[in-house]
């Protein structure tokens, strides 16, 4: 029985044999990887995936996929973790001594950037993270400082994440296609980011992209003073783009000891 993609779950099938085959070689899945997928839908990367791994968790939302995926899978080559990857707790899937997570997914649109920052809680579990994304969204994620397209998401993925657009795949790759175009994006956790507290770094970043029109000195009023953000570094009279991640965690630093 044919599945009817569902506009509420985000659901847009990869199909395009190439472009899956060509994901697969950039995951490069071995047979000891401690792997979970993301929204496998109808499963044709988790087919591909388990001809790498020795075994594969996956988590979907939709109960039908569930289903069907259960019946076509065996348990013992295959774990479905029944819902919703935004409260699903990651750090419970296990993994060998020694190894840590890998994450791969085509994710919904609609929650990639909640999704990104849910999983970033875990990211000194995790080796790497392999995502299909809207374009638009990974250009934002590996934005540099200057860029239209640097903002609050480039800043607290880039804190934490080395982060590479590795291909963009057309809509035509899908069924039904989208109106947009999307893009593999390569993360990998940084061992050592900047010393920072993030919850601080969330507000810092927040407010200063809350007028991106204005000069930073401006957006950030109230907060920081003119001297403070001399003190990190950052000439008062650049806008919120043309600041850096260095100097972000510097007054988000400064926020924690004032």
């Amino acid at each position: 029985m044919k599945h009817i993609p569902r506009k509420r779950f985000g659901q847009n099938f990869l199909t395009d044999v190439s472009v899956l085959n060509e994901i697969i070689r950039t995951i490069d899945p071995q047979p000891n990887d401690s792997m979970v997928e993301i929204g496998p839908g109808l499963a044709a990367m988790t087919r591909l995936l388990l001809k790498g791994v020795s075994f594969l968790h996956v988590v979907e939302l939709d109960r039908d996929l569930v289903t069907r995926l259960q019946k076509e899978f065996d348990p013992a080559k295959l774990q479905v973790h029944a819902g919703d990857a935004l409260k699903f707790d990651f750090s419970k899937i296990p993994v060998a001594e020694g190894q840590k997570l890998r994450v791969v997914g085509n994710l919904p649109y609609n929650i990639s950037s909640p999704l990104l920052f849910h999983l970033a809680e875990i990211a000194p579990l995790v080796q790497d993270q392999h995502f299909m994304l809207q374009k638009e969204v990974v250009e934002r994620m590996v934005a540099e400082p200057g860029s239209k397209a640097f903002g609050r998401l480039s800043v607290m993925l880039q804190w934490r994440y080395h982060m590479q657009l590795m291909f963009i795949v057309p809509p035509t790759a899908f069924d039904p296609p989208p109106k947009v175009d999307s893009a593999i994006v390569r993360m990998i956790p940084k061992t050592a980011p900047l010393a920072c507290d993030i919850k601080h770094l969330q507000t810092t970043v927040t407010k200063a992209f809350s007028q991106r029109r204005k000069v930073i000195k401006n957006c950030v009023a109230g907060m920081f003073t003119e001297a403070q953000l001399l003190q990190a570094g950052i000439d008062p009279t650049l806008r919120p783009e043309a600041v850096g991640l260095e100097q972000y965690v510097a007054l988000a630093n400064l926020l924690k000891s004032s």
